[in-house]
């Protein structure tokens, strides 16, 4: 008997969703356990399982479009099955209205490279048109950081098509057909929205002048011949990293790829058990940490990074923004207008952690930082204090159940805040290895996108920098930010007597909307007793 499929409600605050992608069509067998489609929330995209056996008889809601939680989704059955009843006689997949429409839909590809319709010209065969991907949840335009192929070059399925720079990181973005590139919609350097024309791969000679027409992407300020040519003389020192590195690429297939970086597994370590060592689903889901291979090398800093500014005196100069800043400066902007900010400061007397910090680095092949250390009395104070661990949602407060430390890390255009995930039962050895690992690759913009979301609460330490005090804005969605300044020789009172102490100023950005001044306050006074007292965090 078919059974009715409806939209889930994946998140609490979602009340509706969109099929991002269709990964059964009409007609095709269903097994428990099998992607039916990936459902875009109001959050992120996830992955949606069937928890049925049968045949794919009805789509209610079509690629790239949305439907109210509980509406029908899909209906599953016997093949043949008559299922009027339930679609009200429509037993054809919902069109939206437009064969044309439908037309387009059914012609969209694995992994969101597609083949769309054209509307001023038809496709040639054998073409495809690859659009912008989507690569992180709140991705909405990205940015061609460096073409690794040039029109006229030959291209096979893995390949190394660009490096897309988006609000997050950069990342590389491999072709999933074999061809000739016949176009290139963006400009190396500029920037175009989600699911607008990247480029056109087909057979060699193919005339696409009329395919793929659209609005020119959105270039830098600087002339396109100029523009090349500085990428020319510029890039020459860093043609040999690129191209070593590329010999370490993996081939994986789409929905893999997906599931490791939700589950945060190196591809590098897994032996694929598809054609020509491809790693494929299962692969993933079989993966044992055990099986890892030795991690690759950080990769070198972007040419970009590399090259440094130079000054002209009496002289103005523009340096155009890259995506990444262009989006932290909107995201502080809207943290620091949105959410009613205040700060409390509180001292912390270092002496007992200095001692403590010595007795752990004695022991073999152990370093920990005092930053390690802060982010660990940080965690558990939070798991005392679940009120500064919460978000403001509109009209009621989400408290979080895990504790997710978000660590702010400066790179060369601007800040990124790596997550480290459950950090209240990670051990002080755990922290920072995983402190380290992170910080490396944010400044060589190796992060993965997961690797950066899920924060409830946030840190950020200027001193090492030697800075005493200093304030933050709030990294949204969480609700407080903890400053670390430097630890400072000063005259303090002790038993009476004047001493020298280890001073070390802490300040706490609070919304207020969610922490009030005294539970802040309470907050501080845990954090400052677990610093003071390094052995209470063991009761």
């Amino acid at each position: 008997m078919a059974e009715v499929i409806t939209m889930p409600r994946l998140s609490d605050t979602m009340t509706e969703g969109k099929v991002a992608k269709w990964h059964k069509k009409v007609g095709d067998t269903v097994k428990e356990g099998d992607i039916l489609a990936e459902i875009e929330t109001d959050k992120a995209v996830q992955d949606f399982e069937s928890e049925l056996n049968g045949t794919l008889l009805y789509v209610g809601v079509e690629e790239g479009n949305a439907a109210a939680v509980d509406s029908v989704l899909a209906i599953i059955g016997n093949e043949g099955e008559d299922i009027s009843g339930l679609t009200g006689g429509a037993a054809a997949p919902a069109s939206g209205g437009s064969e044309e429409k439908k037309s387009e839909e059914e012609s969209k590809t694995e992994n969101n490279s597609t083949s769309v319709e054209q509307t001023s010209a038809e496709v040639p065969a054998g073409v495809e048109i690859i659009t912008m991907p989507r690569l992180s949840d709140t991705m909405t335009e990205g940015k061609v950081a460096k073409w690794h192929k040039n029109v006229g070059d030959t291209v096979k399925e893995g390949d190394l098509l660009a490096e897309i720079e988006t609000d997050k990181a950069v990342q590389d973005f491999e072709s999933e057909f074999n061809g000739i590139l016949l176009k290139q919609g963006v400009e190396e350097g500029g920037a175009a929205p989600v699911d607008s024309v990247l480029a056109i791969i087909g057979p060699e000679g193919t005339d696409v002048s009329s395919v793929g027409a659209a609005k020119p992407a959105a270039q830098s300020s600087e002339k396109p011949a100029e523009q090349k040519s500085e990428a020319k003389t510029e890039e020459k020192p860093t043609a040999q990293a690129v191209s070593s590195s590329s010999t370490d690429r993996v081939a994986i297939s789409p929905l893999a790829k997906k599931m490791a970086q939700d589950k945060g597994v190196d591809i590098h370590g897994i032996q694929g058990s598809g054609e020509n060592g491809r790693i494929v689903k299962k692969d993933i889901e079989n993966y044992q940490p055990s099986q890892a291979k030795p991690a690759a090398s950080a990769p070198t800093a972007s040419p970009a990074a590399q090259v440094a500014l130079s000054f002209v005196q009496g002289e103005d100069t523009e340096t155009p923004n890259s995506q990444v800043r262009n989006i932290i400066a909107k995201r502080l902007a809207e943290s620091k207008f949105s959410a009613p900010h205040y700060y409390l400061m509180v001292e912390i007397n270092m002496d007992k952690a200095i001692e403590a910090r010595k007795e752990i680095n004695s022991l073999p092949d152990t370093k920990i930082s005092f930053n390690d250390m802060i982010i660990k009395a940080t965690a558990v104070a939070l798991r005392k204090h679940p009120q500064v661990n919460s978000s403001w949602a509109g009209d009621k407060v989400i408290h979080r159940g895990n504790i997710n430390i978000g660590v702010a890390v400066a790179i060369p255009d601007g800040l990124v805040v790596p997550v480290l995930k459950n950090t209240d039962q990670m051990t002080y050895t755990q922290i920072s290895a995983g402190v380290k690992d992170m910080a490396g690759r944010a400044k060589s913009k190796g992060l993965k996108a997961n690797e950066m979301e899920g924060s409830t609460f946030s840190v950020s330490n200027l001193g090492m920098f030697g800075i005493e005090t200093f304030t933050s804005i709030i990294n949204q969605p969480n609700s407080a930010i903890l400053s670390v300044g430097a630890i400072i020789e000063k005259p303090i009172v002790k038993d009476g007597q004047i001493v020298v102490g280890n001073i070390m100023k802490l300040s706490l950005a609070c919304d207020h909307r969610v922490v009030d001044g005294a539970t802040g306050a309470q907050f501080l006074q845990t954090l400052k007793t677990y610093l003071e007292s390094p052995l209470t965090l063991l009761l």
